[in-house]
């Protein structure tokens, strides 16, 4: 299914459309019309249900604007850029590295030097989408996709629309630990949106400029934790590793995630363990697992902060697209907000038994220090404290040294031992402060609902008629069933309709009424958005001498089965708790003719 197909149903039937219509529109930003914020909230129950409850973590909703301070520490200042080219005709700005994909068999160009990002536009006489001239010659630059903003009145506080959920985790982890008891592993989730200044939005919901992620924040000690990876060892994962993109006949590899971890393919045994878990779990959601991959980020692509990093990736319109990312962070994020912060963004690990250690320590005589040294006296004197700490040795002759300042402005001060009144001491101690390490798995939600309607997609042909629907699973589809009186005319239909919708909404099933257009219409109606079920009242399930019954049919074989109505809602929930279709006929009797013809 084209790109543009999909987008014209998804504004069709309501699931996706561009906002501010009226004004306009406003590029990269999407308003998810009825049924598509319906399966976006199936979709990011059924990531909160895997990653949150069934994995035992605690979820937590931090705010979407932050003082500029964090991202100083987070480093989001400095390296969250994008290559921007600047058409020098119309001014237009573009993403340089898109530009290149679009005309070479360079698959990740954001991994390349801005330089050689230059003289590949300039090589392939790229020219600027927008009016047509020539872009060779333009600067390619970094551009931070970051929207600021001002936090109260006036000039107030500087500050920024995160771009990322994970700063909002990362920032209460002091207290958050205290939720764990300060016991490690332990993970926090987060589902909600995040904002970056894309250059180029395009793609439907592929690149927006606000847009919903589901992030998990693994906390762990890397000396000690280990993830059960004995629970996805056998699934089978299709990778694509940063050496087989670098090589000339690359190829995927084909393994299981215990394999691939064993012989090193993915170097942290967390981050394949959640691969494993997303593998399963995009297959239970509706993603064509022979449409989909995990590639490494190449050396060049990685985030700042990222020790390694795996894209789990789908196939649409011909495109690979990044749907989620798998990133071990180290200890880069709490030791950032350590050295900037206020706080504790430590653990206190117990030792099994107290260990008997020698600490060397310094207590400066400031009364000498502060008349020597002036304004620099505090400086050095928390300079001879890490000094002591990280080099004992240094301190073994009269004089000690300590730098101040870097580059040009580095100036060595000497102390005498004395005055900095070193010492080493044993002491007794029953644990130690621990930076934690992070594994995070990162899901882009609309770009996972856009893949989701790409790969259900159907067309085929039901009674001599051609018929478009959607095979969405129904844990997520937008619908839980649809009811039709088979009629209008006669009360009885209608009655017996309204009943049966009334009883499946108060079961909580998300029920449609339609009463308007033939049989066959509304049924069409109800396949294009992805209805997995549709209920018809019609006269014979009315007429005899036994409890009334209607007419079950499924969505994607069109079978129908007849169903005793006050059975009916728990027999939904079955099917939609994931209990097959081919089991009804057991139990309740087969419509051999078509309701669709009458």
């Amino acid at each position: 299914m084209a790109a543009d197909d999909l987008v014209e149903l998804a504004k069709r039937r309501g699931f996706f459309f561009g906002s501010n219509g009226a004004y306009g529109g406003t590029a990269g930003f999407y308003t998810f019309g009825p049924q598509g914020a319906a399966l976006k909230r199936n979709l990011e129950d059924a990531w909160r249900d895997r990653f949150t409850i069934r994995e035992g973590n605690r979820e937590i909703e931090a705010p979407t604007v932050m003082p500029e301070a964090v991202f100083e520490a987070s480093g989001h200042l400095e390296g969250f850029d994008d290559m921007l080219v600047e058409c020098g005709e119309c001014g237009e700005s573009h993403r340089a590295d898109h530009l290149v994909e679009a005309v070479t068999d360079i698959e990740d160009a954001e991994a390349l030097p801005g330089g050689e990002v230059e003289d590949l536009i300039a090589d392939n006489e790229i020219t600027c989408p927008s009016c047509g001239t020539p872009l060779a010659g333009e600067p390619v630059e970094d551009f931070n996709l970051m929207f600021a903003t001002d936090i109260g009145p006036g000039d107030g506080q500087p500050g920024y629309l995160r771009p990322e959920t994970a700063q909002g985790i990362f920032v209460e982890f002091p207290r958050l630990k205290e939720y764990a008891r300060g016991n490690l592993p332990f993970g926090i989730t987060q589902i909600g949106p995040a904002y970056r200044n894309e250059i180029s939005p395009r793609g439907g919901l592929l690149r927006l400029r606000e847009f919903t992620q589901a992030e998990l924040e693994q906390f762990i000690d890397p000396e000690a934790d280990e993830p059960p990876l004995d629970r996805v060892r056998d699934v089978d994962v299709r990778l694509y590793p940063a050496t087989e993109q670098e090589a000339a006949d690359g190829e995927y590899v084909e393994t299981t995630v215990g394999e691939a971890v064993d012989e090193g393919v993915i170097g942290s045994p967390w981050v394949g363990y959640y691969l494993g878990v997303a593998k399963e779990w995009y297959e239970r959601v509706g993603v064509d697992t022979d449409r989909f991959r995990f590639r490494q980020h190449l050396s060049g692509e990685r985030a700042h902060y990222a020790a390694d990093c795996w894209d789990a990736e789908s196939e649409v319109d011909g495109d690979w697209i990044e749907i989620a990312g798998f990133s071990y962070r180290s200890d880069y994020d709490l030791s950032k907000h350590g050295e900037h912060g206020d706080d504790a963004f430590t653990v206190f690990k117990r030792y099994d038994e107290p260990k008997t250690v020698e600490r060397a320590t310094v207590d400066p005589d400031m009364s000498v220090l502060g008349p020597e040294f002036g304004g620099d006296a505090g400086a050095i004197a928390e300079a001879l404290e890490t000094l002591a700490a990280r080099d004992p040795d240094a301190f073994d002759g009269e004089t000690v040294e300590v730098t101040l300042g870097e580059g040009d402005d580095a100036e060595t001060h000497a102390v005498d031992v004395d005055v900095a009144n070193f010492a080493v001491e044993e002491t007794t101690e029953s644990g130690e402060h621990i930076t934690p390490h992070v594994v995070e798995p990162s899901f882009g939600v609309g770009r996972t609902v856009q893949t989701l309607l790409a790969h259900a997609y159907r067309e085929d042909e039901v009674d001599g008629e051609a018929r478009t629907y959607l095979s969405v699973e129904p844990e997520v589809a937008p619908q839980d069933a649809a009811v039709f009186p088979l009629v209008t005319n006669d009360d009885r239909l209608v009655e017996l309709a309204d009943r049966v919708a009334a009883d499946l909404r108060a079961a909580g099933l998300a029920v449609a009424y339609d009463d308007s257009g033939s049989i066959g219409r509304r049924y069409r109606r109800q396949d294009e958005v992805g209805t997995p079920f549709c209920v018809t009242v019609d006269r014979d399930g009315i007429e005899g001498d036994g409890p009334d019954t209607v007419t079950v049919r499924e969505r994607d074989s069109a079978a129908q089965v007849r169903v005793p109505a006050d059975e009916l809602a728990g027999e939904l929930a079955a099917l939609r708790a994931g209990e097959s279709f081919d089991a009804l006929p057991d139990r309740y009797e087969t419509v051999e003719t078509d309701v669709e013809t009458n």
